[in-house]
């Protein structure tokens, strides 16, 4: 691929960044082909390219589609998919179809991804290839609980950007350099980490919660969450877009749009948004305690909206 391989020791990244990159993709080159966990993410988008860079044709990315994966999402992975110039699959499963997972206990991350990777190695297996590949960085063992990472060791995933010491800061530059339009997305985590530890996952919460943030998405806001918190929603918004939150006309919208979808109170919270602030379990991860210190947070942006 003339475009990724423009990206590796063409000048434009750090000589170490640049020396991990080429080792990545070198260590992909080995392999007779791979499969990649692609989510079309910056950590995945890059393992494709590099992956496509090594191996050409014997490279396919592959996105798992569930009830947890917001539609728009799907729609992104496989515009870069095309972008990168791989082959792109999809396979569908359902994580309501494991009661573990529904339960939504703290190992919710190790149930989801051991189907959603079980369900790759079945698809490579289909395509006669040996090896499934995903986006774990060299940042990512070291973010709190992380038991998806788990089922990554288990299954016996390939891992190059682990494996090369690459950083999150160096992807992004890696993604950069390659022109990949996802060097600067927001890491995005499936819907159920928007649900509390404890509470059950269903089919419910999960679209009331992808509709609500499809109208954030909508009306310009770029770093969001909207927790579901059994009925009352938690709306996290940036800290660098919170003053535009707080007028008076987006919470009367906000308000009438998120009720209509089913929630029973909606409310702000001012401390805006932060990964791991609901489940310990989810692959936002941080500190468990974070639900409880932010639950006394919120502003309720209904009737009581000071004016």
């Amino acid at each position: 691929m003339s475009q990724t391989a423009r990206g590796v020791g063409d000048g434009s990244l750090a000589s170490e960044t640049a020396a991990k990159a080429a080792a990545a993709r070198d260590a992909l080159g080995e392999r007779d082909g791979v499969l990649v966990a692609f989510s079309g993410g910056v950590d995945s988008a890059v393992v494709a390219a590099l992956a496509a860079d090594a191996l050409g044709d014997d490279a396919v990315a592959c996105t798992a589609r569930s009830e947890t994966l917001p539609a728009a999402e799907l729609d992104d992975a496989r515009r870069v998919a095309e972008e990168i110039g791989i082959a792109h699959e999809t396979v569908t499963f359902s994580e309501l179809d494991d009661p573990n997972f529904v339960a939504n206990d703290g190992d919710r991350c190790y149930h989801c991804r051991t189907m959603r990777l079980g369900r790759m190695y079945e698809t490579a297996r289909e395509l006669g290839i040996d090896t499934v590949c995903d986006g774990t960085n060299a940042d990512d063992p070291g973010e709190g609980h992380r038991p998806g990472l788990r089922a990554v060791e288990e299954l016996d995933v390939f891992s190059p950007l682990l494996d090369a010491g690459i950083t999150k800061d160096e992807v992004r530059a890696i993604a950069e350099s390659y022109g990949l339009s996802v060097a600067d997305k927001p890491s995005m985590a499936c819907l159920s980490s928007r649900i509390p530890t404890g509470l059950e996952v269903t089919e419910e919460r999960l679209t009331r919660v992808e509709k609500a943030e499809r109208v954030l998405r909508e009306w310009g806001f770029s770093g969001f969450r909207v927790r579901d918190h059994d009925g009352l929603a938690r709306v996290e918004i940036a800290p660098e877009e919170l003053e535009r939150a707080l007028d008076p006309a987006f919470a009367d919208a906000v308000h009438e749009h998120l009720t209509d979808l089913g929630f029973e109170y909606v409310t702000l919270d001012m401390a805006g948004y932060r990964t791991g602030s609901v489940s310990p379990g989810g692959e936002e991860e941080g500190d468990a305690s974070a639900e409880a210190e932010s639950a006394g947070d919120g502003l309720d942006i209904g009737r009581q909206y000071p004016r």
